[in-house]
């Protein structure tokens, strides 16, 4: 690690007191790094990376291994300890989420119970069914983000090209750019296409076009923003595969809202992106209601998972939420 440190700060062109000044950080502590003397903290790794452009998930990686070995290199069964150490590591992360899902199961059954009478309906029932469910998804995500169109105006405002008297039009936009955004998803879900940074960016671009241009399709100015979406996108590669849909789609939008990459518009693109994960795997929009009290509710919830470190304060929230939404499928049916 010592080198890493030292040829990324002289491809920066920084001295070492340099660098010291801008992460706040004693200039020998700095020396001492460089010279495997003395090791950063797990915050002063954030800090390097960042300031040096290194990619934040290999010196992490380092880091660790490094921590390892001066802890039990010598040891005469390091290895064996390591590969139990391993076994260990894997079954807390697999005993983790198995209480997610022991605390979940009976909504998930439901849930899956619900879902497949939905697909049980003939494919004008479910067209008429996504048709509405869309609107609302529209109306209720852009209300949430302080958007006073009605319900009503929204569906005229997409279905009918109409301009709203009152309305600004900033608002039209977001009911127009929200909808297109839907369908775009819809396109890549019929394609199998996978989620990535490429096209999570695209959809960021049409959710602000027109409004604020200067922002849409482009993360924060920030390094350390473009490291996290990085890990993000690799945990995502990882998990897609194993985890429950409702779970993926849940600790997705968890994710993105605490890395919060974008200048505006990050609770769109989590809600979009959850919404994304669970079309893909048959589900109905996980509508959030944009009223105050629901709106409290939802921000209550993120804040509250946040805080705790506990995902699965929020993940039960989106699968009652996800159930709420395939109950309103159905008896839309009925109507």
């Amino acid at each position: 690690m010592k080198m890493i440190l030292k040829n990324a700060r002289e491809q920066k062109g920084f001295k070492t007191r340099e660098v010291a000044q801008l992460l706040e950080i004693d200039q020998a502590l700095i020396s001492k790094f460089e010279s495997g003397t003395r090791k950063p903290t797990r915050e002063q790794i954030i800090k390097l990376a960042s300031l040096l452009d290194i990619d934040f998930e290999n010196l992490l990686i380092v880091w660790l291994k490094e921590k390892i070995i001066h802890e039990i290199g010598h040891e005469e069964l390091a290895l064996k300890a390591l590969h139990l150490a391993e076994i260990e590591i894997q079954n807390i992360k697999k005993a983790d989420t198995s209480i997610i899902l022991s605390t979940l199961q009976n909504v998930l059954d439901e849930i899956e119970i619900l879902k497949t009478k939905i697909q049980s309906f003939q494919q004008f029932e479910l067209h008429r069914i996504s048709k509405i469910l869309e609107l609302e998804f529209t109306y209720e995500s852009n209300r949430i983000n302080d958007n006073s169109l009605t319900l009503q105006e929204t569906k005229a405002v997409i279905n009918e090209g109409l301009t709203i008297g009152g309305k600004t039009m900033r608002e039209h936009l977001e009911a127009v750019n929200h909808h297109e955004t839907i369908s775009y998803i819809k396109d890549l879900t019929q394609k199998n296409s996978v989620v990535n940074e490429k096209e999570i960016l695209t959809i960021h671009n049409q959710i602000l076009r027109g409004i604020k241009p200067e922002h849409a399709g482009k993360y924060k100015s920030d390094s350390l923003i473009i490291r996290e979406m990085s890990s993000f996108f690799s945990w995502f590669e990882t998990n897609k595969s194993t985890l429950h849909p409702i779970l993926l789609a849940s600790e997705a939008h968890l994710k993105i809202m605490t890395i919060s990459p974008f200048e505006s518009g990050n609770i769109q693109i989590a809600h979009l992106l959850m919404n994304w994960i669970l079309i893909q795997n048959g589900y109905v929009f996980a509508t959030i209601q944009g009223d105050n009290e629901h709106k409290n509710e939802y921000f209550s919830i993120l804040a509250e998972s946040q805080n705790k470190n506990d995902k699965s304060i929020f993940i039960n929230y989106v699968a009652r939420i996800e159930k709420d939404n395939l109950q309103r499928a159905i008896q839309l049916v009925s109507q």
